[in-house]
């Protein structure tokens, strides 16, 4: 019955016996700029893993110091044109310090989508977790899950993590806090309101009250009939989420207090660059560039993937509406 309705909703895209991931992919291939994007985004996550590998074959790393590259009578200008560049560093050297900016780039791309994706994981886990013990829990664990909740959401991030990385001793690994401190604070508060509504919904569904009649504990029901459910606004939200960290690991990067030298980090690169811009521009161009293109793919192929997987919301948008533009 549901296919038959999601077939006539969203004609020519499906066909009745296509199993659900098929019909995603088959969505999803008919959206463009999702596919460019996510070409975009593979080709970072390649690069930030073979990171090790792209910089052997340039013969160069991330932390060594080429004093003979700067000018240290004008500051610590690189020289050469274009900052520096050459056969042998190939985006050229950054100021005062003339370590390799290439080197530096695709390792801060692994930090970067490191942190960014270690703390989406985190914050999936705690707001599933919270929403579904929110929504199949008593009043009372409810009414209390919703309230720290609401706390969480209505915490201003940006002071907390600040006030949190400023105090954390500077032997803890500083990728693993900043993860940890993204991860905990924000993003998951809203992700268990939004499971919370869904699971209030499921569970009032024929299938959950047949399994649970069945005999099924909560955990058996909620792993087999509900997370399947889930499935749908979690990627959704996941898929947002991603972009919006790597944005405040950059953001924190740049205040002085999440990646600290000499790991590179864009974010700490940008911080660096923001007396360079005029003698070496380059060295703001690169970071910048490199965070601009990564939130902007990620957001578009969230996107794509949010409507891949409820092609509802792009249906409602073209009824009513004719091909020139107009109210039919």
């Amino acid at each position: 019955m549901s296919e038959a309705v999601l077939a006539v909703e969203t004609p020519g895209a499906d066909a009745p016996g296509v199993s659900g991931a098929r019909q995603f992919w088959r969505r999803l291939r008919t959206r463009r700029a999702a596919l460019v994007a996510a070409s975009a985004v593979a080709l970072l996550v390649l690069v930030a893993l073979t990171a090790p590998l792209l910089t052997a074959l340039e013969g160069q790393d991330p932390t060594t110091y080429h004093p003979s590259l700067v000018d240290s009578a004008r500051g610590g200008v690189p020289v050469g044109p274009l900052g520096g560049i050459s056969a042998d560093h190939w985006l050229g050297v950054e100021p005062q310090t003339g370590r390799d900016l290439f080197a530096r780039l695709v390792y801060g791309a692994r930090v970067s989508l490191g942190v960014a994706l270690a703390a989406t994981v985190v914050q999936l886990v705690l707001g599933v977790a919270v929403g579904l013990a929110a929504g199949l829990g008593n009043r009372w664990i409810d009414q209390f899950l919703t309230r720290v909740a609401d706390i969480f959401v209505a915490m201003p991030l940006m002071i907390v993590a600040l006030a949190l990385l400023a105090v954390v001793p500077t032997s803890f690994p500083r990728p693993v806090l900043v993860a940890l401190v993204v991860g905990l604070v924000s993003g998951w508060a809203t992700l268990a309101k939004l499971v919370r509504a869904q699971t209030l919904t499921l569970k009032e569904a024929d299938y959950v009250a047949a399994a649970r009649l069945s005999g099924w504990g909560t955990v058996r029901i909620a792993r087999r009939e509900l997370l399947p459910g889930l499935a749908a606004p979690v990627i959704t939200f996941a898929a947002i989420l991603v972009p919006t960290n790597i944005s405040v690991e950059a953001a924190l990067s740049f205040l002085g207090v999440g990646v600290r030298p000499p790991t590179p980090s864009w974010g700490q690169m940008l911080t660096s660059a923001n007396v360079w811009y005029q003698a070496a521009p380059q060295y703001l161009l690169l970071p910048a560039g490199a965070l601009f293109v990564t939130v902007l793919a990620l957001t578009v192929l969230g996107d794509g993937v949010r409507t891949a997987l409820d092609p509802r919301a792009a249906s409602r948008l073209r009824v009513g509406t004719d091909r020139k533009g107009g109210r039919s």
